[in-house]
């Protein structure tokens, strides 16, 4: 054996394990926006967490095993020896372990599941079931590796190559059909930040009405030097929010927004709630903030009883 072959090997097997990782790291995130958690109660943009990795590891690492084994196989077909190489075996073995292994724990942890009486969600059963199919998937092709049946079948080799790589592009790519594309998460994050800044400037009106009993005129009335608070702008457009007060308890905040607001399709309710003003445990009653495509306005009216003026 040559350093050639050990290195070849080792990368081979890097490449195979990380991106077989990270496939089914995707199918489960994938799973868990198809069926969010209701315990997780506001949306979480997709591609904020692991999604993007995961679909740069297949696209970048997938190719590359591919590429790997080609040349690997090429050096086989020139040089039977390297057949016989002890990394070669030990890699294939090692692959065959780690597959049936993971088969075993993955059935373990469903009757661990089922015994308990848990509930087996869709989701679950779902993520049950990508795991055991993916495991048993690697130890039938290595399985008939360490067989010589690849040797004796190259047109089935050529094949199996092909669908595996239709199969990682198929993965990333509906992705996109089913989370959306790149570019429309991040008019969700400016949707969401457009949110956030309208609920600051709420709590910031109440504390103004509850310091002086009527409500600001502007939003500029807001701004505060010794506590450093500035009235956020349109973090997009970089516009002023609009104001405008509809009677001495009513005011009316309004914003551009992108996209209408997520559902609970996507991880749960849309947005989280803000923290309401210190000696309060209630939000306003009418403190929803449901937007659709295009300006949106949200009209608040205050509760004397509720947010009392502080008394000189």
């Amino acid at each position: 054996m040559t350093a050639k072959d050990f290195f070849l090997w080792l990368a081979a097997m890097i490449s195979l394990y990380w991106s077989v990782i990270a496939f089914i790291l995707l199918i489960f995130n994938y799973i868990n926006y198809a069926f969010p958690n209701p315990l997780q109660g506001y949306y979480v943009d997709p591609y904020s967490g692991g999604i993007p990795y995961e679909m740069a590891s297949i696209i970048v690492l997938f190719p590359i095993y591919l590429a790997l084994t080609m040349f690997i196989r090429r050096d086989i077909a020139q040089d039977p020896s390297r057949k016989d190489v002890w990394v070669r075996r030990w890699a294939i073995i090692l692959t065959l372990f780690v597959a049936g292994a993971t088969m075993v724990g993955d059935v373990i942890a469903l009757l661990t599941a089922f015994f308990r009486g848990e509930e087996l969600t869709e989701a679950f059963l779902l993520k049950v079931a990508v795991v055991f199919l993916v495991a048993a998937a690697g130890f039938m092709h290595f399985t008939a590796d360490l067989k010589g049946y690849w040797d004796l079948n190259k047109a089935k080799e050529k094949m199996a190559s092909i669908a595996f790589g239709i199969l990682a592009l198929v993965t990333v790519f509906s992705g996109f059909l089913i989370v959306g594309t790149p570019a429309h998460a991040r008019l969700v994050r400016f949707d969401d930040q457009k949110v956030s800044d309208l609920q600051n400037i709420q709590w910031q009106v109440v504390n103004y009405w509850q310091a002086k009993g009527h409500l600001p005129a502007t939003l500029s009335d807001l701004n505060d030097s010794i506590s450093g608070f500035v009235v956020p702008r349109d973090p997009q457009s970089m516009t002023a929010y609009s104001y405008e007060t509809q009677n001495t308890l009513s005011f009316k905040l309004c914003a551009d927004f992108n996209a209408e607001t997520q559902s609970t399709s996507a991880y749960g309710v849309s947005r989280p709630a803000m923290p309401v003003p210190v000696g309060y445990g209630k939000d306003l009653s009418t403190d929803s903030w449901v937007h659709g495509v295009g300006n949106s306005c949200f009209t608040r009216t205050i509760d004397p009883q509720l947010y009392p003026v502080t008394k000189k």
